[in-house]
């Protein structure tokens, strides 16, 4: 059974993320990238199906946990009988193939020590061969291969890998497993315990150029770390989550894969980046929405694989028990398929920046990022009173949702703004005429007098909480009475 779910740590390096629990089992790792396969899969079932645990052999009377500053580097350490120690956990930043460092220091007394790996390919499906190599361990099946060095003996029993070691203060005993396409020669070595100290000065360096200084300072940079660890390097998507088919209900069914990029879910994370001293991740972002919509013929989908690719189809996989026996356990997302028509608007409120933000006027060829809004406003107007699986992605019950027109008025609105500075006359005719239409259409089918609000359908009385951005993107001014009633329904 894996631990409760808030008993787990993030470790990452804006390629992928590993889980980490308070036993110092990393539970959950895809490899190469977010929307691999996991070689670690004990979160979705037992340890079978793949951890890697580095924990004191005896019994624990204390574990506390810690980030090493502003960092993705994570300390948990461990008070025994025997002494003190402290298992280091890391993801160092990737040069080539992606790797996990953890080094157990020594902090007081002589502490027994067990270290458990068990690798298994394919969401815990797959049996690797393993051999030594060099002094390395080795295990590949299929395309992939991991390697796993340290000076520690290893030893192999019923499928799993083991090293039985005491640490005394003062010593360390260091761990380097490393990911690598299974053709190519073994990988590069690396010193992990220098990679721990590359690693908090990459994310110290990232965070000290985020500018907060009001209240829950901590909370608020923690959060900021943990949305750039979900983004992807290479391309500049952002996964919703690290994860698949952790439950939304305990009971329920609603488990979900959520290691792809949102479009809607992506705007939100950076702007909240970008508002607190970040824009080099939305410059990212913004080519990697270009690419879509010159690929897709500005028809965009919800959701999209961080590569780039919309081939994410939805299956279960029926050898895993769920967490904690939660089942479906599905991997894909039929929400590829869906149609949400508000990611329109929130990415005209994305692509304006390049006009409106003097950080990134120039960066881009104008006329091709004014294509690109145009585009979207066509694609705005022709579905504005189109039903769609709305912002919840209600798969068998497609309406006309308040949040969809709300992103059509905004994202309209924003494009009049951006014909405006450009002098392009032709795009605020366009812009001006699609607000208005959507404007409209939410005060006369979408807004309820009796509620006092914004529904979330037209002609239903329910309401949404994400319609409370209706303040925020400027529908309804803050001293607008309606704006009162609608935040108070």
């Amino acid at each position: 059974m894996a631990a409760p779910i808030e008993d787990y740590a993030l470790i990452g390096d804006t390629h992928t993320a590993g889980l980490v629990s308070r036993e110092g089992s990393i539970d959950w790792l895809c490899l190469p990238r977010f929307d691999s396969p996991a070689c670690f899969a004990g979160l979705l079932g037992d340890r079978s199906n793949g951890h890697w645990q580095l924990a004191p052999a005896g019994p624990v009377r204390e574990v506390r946990r810690r980030y090493q500053g502003d960092t993705l580097v994570l300390e948990t350490e461990y008070r025994t009988d025997d002494g003190v120690v402290r298992v280091v956990d890391c993801m160092p930043p990737r040069q080539s193939d992606p790797d996990v460092a953890r080094v157990v220091q020594g902090v007081r007394g002589r502490v027994p020590m067990r270290m458990e790996l068990t690798i298994r390919f394919d969401y815990g499906s797959i049996v690797p061969w393993v051999r030594h190599v060099d002094g390395a361990l080795h295990a590949i099946a299929g395309p992939d291969s991991v390697w796993l060095r340290t000076p520690v003996p290893v030893y192999g029993q019923n499928l799993t890998t083991l090293a039985d070691f005491t640490v005394a203060e003062g010593e360390r005993a260091p761990f380097m497993l490393t990911w690598h396409a299974s053709h190519r020669p073994a990988p590069r070595r690396i010193d992990p315990v220098r990679a721990l100290g590359d690693t908090e000065a990459w994310w110290g360096e990232w965070a000290s150029g985020i500018d907060y200084a009001g209240g829950w300072q901590d909370a608020v940079i923690r959060s900021l770390l943990t949305l750039k660890a979900l983004t992807y390097a290479p391309t500049g998507g952002i996964v919703a989550a690290p994860t698949t088919s952790l439950p939304e209900q305990l009971g329920g069914v609603r488990n979900w894969d959520y290691r792809y990029c949102w479009l809607r879910d992506a705007y939100f994370t950076l702007n909240a980046l970008e508002r607190l001293g970040h824009s080099e991740e939305m410059e990212r972002f913004l080519e990697y929405l270009r690419n879509l919509a010159e690929e897709e013929q500005g028809v965009l989908r919800p959701a999209y694989r961080i590569n780039g690719s919309a081939d994410a189809p939805e299956r279960e996989l029926d050898h895993l028990s769920g967490f904690n026996g939660e089942k479906p356990v599905r991997v894909g997302n039929q929400a590829f398929e869906h149609v949400q028509n508000d990611v329109y608007g929130e990415m005209v409120l994305a692509v304006s920046r390049l006009f409106l933000d003097i950080r990134f006027v120039g960066s881009v060829p104008p006329k091709t990022a004014l294509a690109t809004v145009g585009s979207l406003v066509e694609q705005i107007e022709a579905k504005l009173d189109e039903p769609d699986a709305g912002p919840w992605e209600f798969r068998e019950r497609w309406r006309l949702h308040g949040f969809t027109v709300l992103m059509h008025w905004a994202g309209a609105r924003r494009a009049v703004e951006v014909g405006e500075a450009l002098g392009e006359e032709d795009l605020v005719r366009q812009a001006r005429k699609v607000e208005e239409r959507a404007a409209e259409l939410l005060w006369t089918r979408l807004w309820n007098d009796e509620v006092g609000a914004l529904t979330q359908v037209a002609g239903e009385p329910q309401l949404d909480a994400a319609n409370l951005l209706a303040v925020h993107v400027g529908l309804l001014e803050p001293d607008d009475p309606r704006a009162a009633s609608h935040v108070d329904a």
